[in-house]
């Protein structure tokens, strides 16, 4: 059990400080949270793409690295650099917030509208890629495979608990997104989980 939850968690903690910043996919899905329209359709199809991109990072990603011992060496690392960058954004950001705004005033979205409106959104950013395919898929990539499958698993998780807190609490977290300290204690929290798990990552890599 112990040696499932600390990958899954891992999973969940790198997923969500990458899922977890102000960009057009979480404004739009925020936007049609607040209007009710099509959220659970958008929140599902967000979640969705990102699962299929984790999946593939994790499993194609995970069986390149592992196959090359000095690959997996090197992206241990990488992946320790990259959470370390990350984390230092994050405090950054925290020292001087920005906010999330959101359109209410259109009236609501066709169906097939808010489909192709999310699609875009997700797939039409290179970030998306970078974030799910390369890096949860480099740092997946470095735990054994039956480990790896829980650390994509927390990674998945963490984008439907994000994406459907956001539909689903757009009431509540509208105006909670548009104070500055809301985002100075989040970017915070998400800069100690990325330091976090960079230093297991470096203990890895020396042992």
């Amino acid at each position: 059990m112990f040696g499932i939850a600390a990958p899954f968690f891992q999973g969940m903690g790198i997923g969500a400080g990458l899922i977890i910043a102000i960009g057009a996919q979480n404004a739009y899905v925020l936007t049609q949270g607040l209007r009710r329209n099509n959220q659970y359709l958008i929140a599902s199809l967000c979640s969705f793409i990102d699962a299929v991109l984790i999946t593939v990072g994790v499993a194609g990603m995970g069986v390149l690295i592992t196959s090359i011992p000095l690959l997996l060496h090197f992206t241990m690392w990488g992946g320790a650099l990259f959470l370390f960058v990350y984390g230092l954004k994050a405090f950054k950001s925290a020292l001087n917030p920005d906010v999330l705004t959101v359109e209410q005033n259109r009236g609501p979205d066709t169906l097939i509208k808010a489909v192709l409106t999310t699609l875009a959104v997700s797939l039409l950013n290179p970030h998306i890629y970078l974030d799910t395919v390369i890096l949860l898929g480099s740092i997946g990539g470095q735990y054994p495979a039956d480990s790896r499958i829980w650390f994509g698993a927390g990674a998945v998780v963490s984008s439907f608990l994000w994406f459907f807190s956001l539909s689903l609490g757009a009431q509540w977290l509208a105006p909670l997104f548009k104070r500055p300290i809301a985002w100075r204690i989040l970017d915070s929290f998400i800069g100690v989980i990325m330091w976090t798990i960079a230093l297991s990552l470096v203990m890895k890599a020396v042992s």
